[in-house]
């Protein structure tokens, strides 16, 4: 069974909070602050499976929490670090933001390296830290953040230099097996294949590219008439279509019509997806019964279209070499495969959450207060001029500052989030 859009939430690991504690040695009076740090949040960590093409793992299980970080003690101990959680993923998975639909991370990008999506909360600070020559015993210490969270939607649109596409029963299973060491199911009756198959194919040496039979498409694809609209998407990374027709009509079919009403049902699908180069796969030459087909209106046509054309036949094996070394020509010459670009900005995580914050006044001082914030102010680092630009950024994005406005937060006011105050300016 063919898993390949699933949503599911993820959580990485809080931070540990930082302990308050004292040296206490016989014969030593004033042992000070000796406080531990709280550890930090275990990381959501994608990886690719080399060893799957399914997101079948994910059917029963959509919630991932990364295990916290253990609190600081005394004696200067530290809290010990959680783990990161590794979920394993198929090759080819885009991560995308359940609400937006943004492209977060394509698991194709740097040859499939593992990807950090949450960050765990970093551990709070012990009391040793707060010691100055004024305060010398600090009786507070720092808790450990929150660590990220996110719903996301797993996408899966598979990794295949090469997709062969047409109608159920052309004969595409049968190329596949042939050409390759896929075994798909192959039986005369629509839509045998219930799912993608990828095969590994050899062009001499070392050298081969990957094709993907897609499950057979039909008129009304695009809105989802039969198997094709939930495979679609498996074409999406595809440099070059095989596109197969059976010219023996051996169901009454006329092979020109097959082919426009496929390629109408691409561009309603994905005009970039229809612009791909195509070979015209003539399947079944060995039954071609000529009073039946006018072969060379057909030719005429795929040249007219800019396609190149192949005769073959699955069962006898003619020119399946033939079509192997067109499609490896042509790949040479084509672009890389397709990766999905980040479309999701981490100040994304921010926006619209000015619905979860406070504003209170006293005198001319102005508290935020709000959960995201909280865990916002741990990801910056106020002594940094970047960190600092991205933290404006996202108050404004996330409507802060148009909401201290309207509670008549005006110019040279103070401004104060979790103890960091600034001077507001518009």
């Amino acid at each position: 069974m063919l898993v390949d859009n699933v949503k599911i939430y993820v959580k990485a690991g809080d931070g540990g909070n930082g302990a308050v504690a004292f040296h206490r040695e016989k014969y030593v009076s004033h042992g000070g602050p000796d406080g531990g740090d709280g550890g930090h949040g275990g990381n959501i960590v994608f990886r690719v499976d080399e060893g799957t093409n399914t997101l079948l793992a994910f059917r029963y299980r959509h919630k991932f929490i990364a295990g916290n970080g253990g609190n600081g003690k005394g004696g200067k101990i530290h809290g010990g670090t959680a783990d990161d959680l590794v979920i394993m993923v198929p090759p080819g998975t885009i991560i995308r933001d359940a609400e937006s639909g943004k492209v977060i991370h394509d698991m194709t990008e740097n040859d499939g390296a593992d990807y950090i999506c949450c960050k765990g909360g970093r551990g709070g600070w012990g009391n040793r830290h707060f010691a100055t020559p004024t305060r010398q015993v600090p009786m507070f210490a720092k808790n450990g953040t929150k660590g990220e969270e996110k719903e996301l939607t797993l996408e899966l649109k598979m990794l295949a230099d090469v997709g062969l596409i047409g109608y159920p029963s052309v004969g595409k299973s049968s190329i596949l097996a042939k050409i390759s060491a896929a075994k798909p199911k192959i039986a005369d009756y629509h839509f045998t294949t219930l799912s993608p198959n990828l095969g590994v194919v050899s062009t001499g040496g070392e050298s081969g590219f990957v094709a993907a039979d897609i499950p057979g498409l039909i008129e009304g694809a695009a809105d989802g008439a039969g198997l094709g609209h939930a495979f679609l998407r498996h074409v999406d990374r595809c440099r070059l279509l095989l596109h197969v027709v059976d010219i023996s009509c051996t169901e009454y079919r006329d092979p020109i019509d097959d082919i426009k009403n496929i390629n109408y049902e691409l561009r309603r699908y994905s005009e970039a997806l229809a612009s791909r180069p195509q070979i015209i796969v003539a399947n079944k030459i060995d039954m071609l019964d000529r009073e039946r087909v006018d072969i060379e209106e057909f030719e005429e046509f795929v040249k007219d279209s800019g396609w190149e054309l192949v005769y073959i036949s699955a069962v006898t094996g003619e020119g399946l070499g033939d079509m192997i070394s067109m499609a490896a020509n042509m790949l040479r010459e084509l672009p890389p495969m397709l990766v999905y670009e980040a479309e999701y900005a981490p100040e994304d995580s921010f926006v619209g959450a000015s619905k979860e914050t406070t504003v209170r006044r006293e005198n001319d001082t102005f508290y935020v207060e709000g959960e995201w914030l909280f865990n916002l102010m741990g990801q910056i680092n106020f002594d940094d001029y970047e960190s600092l630009n991205y933290f404006q950024k996202v108050l404004k994005n996330s409507g802060v500052f148009e909401l201290l406005e309207s509670h008549g937060c005006t110019d040279g006011k103070t401004v104060s989030i979790y103890d960091f105050e600034f001077d507001y300016i518009k």
